[in-house]
């Protein structure tokens, strides 16, 4: 891995992911330089389809934002889509990485559910979820980082992506159940005593916290099992994996408020997290 030289923040694809995931973005900046303006682009069309459910006030105009983004990557030579810089990028990193259109498609689907408060019944259910959704991404980044080679690394790039996800998604509860969104899996509360209402209503209990230090577990199991995938992945594609570097000290963090998830917190330190992966992307497997 290398060290940053390539400052992507003046791009308007680089300043997005800067501004809305700060860890992928200083991720992309230890990738070999040819990578980093197609990691960046990935990152990017993500996050647009990430945040579609915060920019809209029901679930039809977010239908209309996606199927958008997935009637442009269907046809690249559109007007519209020449327009977009997001989408203008990823078209650039699709020829350099090869990437499959029907897995970016995917993603833009994936996110339907992300519009509607429809329970997650089980654990399972959950982890599917965020396979569609956190580890498909980093599939893709594999790709940009080989050029187009398939370089292995599918099953830690399936683990990595629940680790993440999970963790984001404690990380994400006050926001979520504050907006009536809960996706915590029901066979799970129910084994805890936890109430929808009132995990909507920010009411911590004790049954709460031992749900959210399981989900914490599943989180690590995740992460372990990346990490003994991890020898069969070709070195050019570790740097994908970097935004996995900080996935253990944000779970050490979430456990220790558990007991009081809707408390105020203060926002991590810039300079940590930049530190924590540079430190990372100077070690073989880089979490």
């Amino acid at each position: 891995m290398t060290e940053p030289s390539q400052d992507l923040s003046k791009d308007p694809v680089g300043s997005l992911v800067r501004d809305l995931d700060f860890d992928r973005y200083a991720a992309s900046l230890f990738a070999p330089a040819a990578a980093r303006p197609h990691l960046v682009a990935l990152a990017a069309y993500d996050l647009e389809l990430a945040r579609v459910r915060d920019v809209v006030s029901d679930p039809m105009p977010g239908e209309i934002r996606l199927q958008w983004r997935r009637d442009v990557l269907a046809e690249p030579e559109r007007a519209d889509a020449m327009a977009d810089p997001v989408m203008r990028a990823l078209e650039a990193a699709i020829r350099h990485g090869a990437l499959p259109r029907p897995a970016l498609d995917g993603l833009a689907e994936a996110r339907i559910a992300d519009l509607y408060d429809d329970p997650i019944a089980s654990v399972d259910e959950l982890t599917a979820r965020l396979g569609e959704t956190h580890s498909v991404p980093l599939r893709l980044a594999t790709l940009i980082l080989a050029g187009g080679k398939d370089p292995g690394g599918a099953d830690v790039a399936g683990h990595g992506g629940v680790a993440l996800g999970l963790t984001r998604l404690l990380a994400a509860l006050p926001a979520q159940a504050a907006r009536g969104q809960l996706l915590l899996p029901t066979d799970r509360m129910a084994a805890h005593g936890v109430r929808r209402e009132d995990v909507i209503a920010w009411k911590a209990s004790p049954g709460l916290a031992a749900l959210l230090r399981e989900l914490s577990g599943l989180a690590r199991g995740h992460l372990a099992s990346a990490r003994a995938a991890f020898d069969a992945l070709e070195p050019v594609a570790a740097p994908a994996f970097l935004p996995l570097a900080v996935v253990e000290g944000d779970l050490k963090a979430l456990d220790r408020r558990a007991d009081q998830p809707f408390a105020p917190r203060a926002r991590p330190a810039i300079w940590l997290r930049l530190l924590r992966l540079w430190r990372a992307s100077k070690r073989a497997r880089p979490f």
